[in-house]
């Protein structure tokens, strides 16, 4: 049964690994983000590319999210579409190639409608491309080890 706060709503308090799986509860685990975490896109960009260049692309799933939650309508598809390719990231890590591929596929096709005026500088075009190379290629066992690169925002 999943934890709840006082009113209800479900919580993350057993700890996780870095690829947000549950360990036992008493375990050492690496810090998640808060549940009501409230970043605005900028810092929101910034954190999740700290966390993926870093290998925790659940945590980055965690941050691009909460903004997808509270993204006005015409954005909100790209935020769940970014928030669904560190999903996919997290499943190659875990060594799940078929939910890669599927959470993978799935952020590219929900990405493109916002290649060609991509708001707030992030390089949709260059997630959408990674997105469908690594779900190409998502049985390789070796990806679940190998560096993965994904860069959210186009240089300046």
């Amino acid at each position: 049964m999943r934890d709840r706060d006082e009113h209800g709503r479900p919580r993350n308090a057993r700890p996780r690994d870095a690829y947000g799986r549950p360990l036992p509860r008493g375990a050492t685990g690496v810090p998640t983000m808060p549940d009501e975490l409230e970043l605005g896109p900028e810092e929101a960009l910034e954190e999740a590319q700290r966390l993926l260049d870093a290998d925790r692309p659940f945590h980055a799933h965690e941050v691009l999210e909460s903004v997808w939650k509270a993204a006005p309508p015409g954005e909100r598809e790209l935020w769940r579409g970014l928030a669904q390719v560190a999903v996919g990231l997290t499943h190659l890590r875990r060594g799940n190639p078929r939910g890669a591929r599927a959470l993978l596929t799935r952020a590219a096709d929900r990405l493109e409608p916002y290649a060609a005026r991509p708001p707030h500088r992030i390089d949709v075009a260059a997630v959408i491309a990674v997105s469908r190379d690594l779900a190409a290629r998502s049985d390789d066992p070796a990806l679940a080890s190998a560096p993965l690169k994904v860069t959210l925002r186009a240089a300046r």
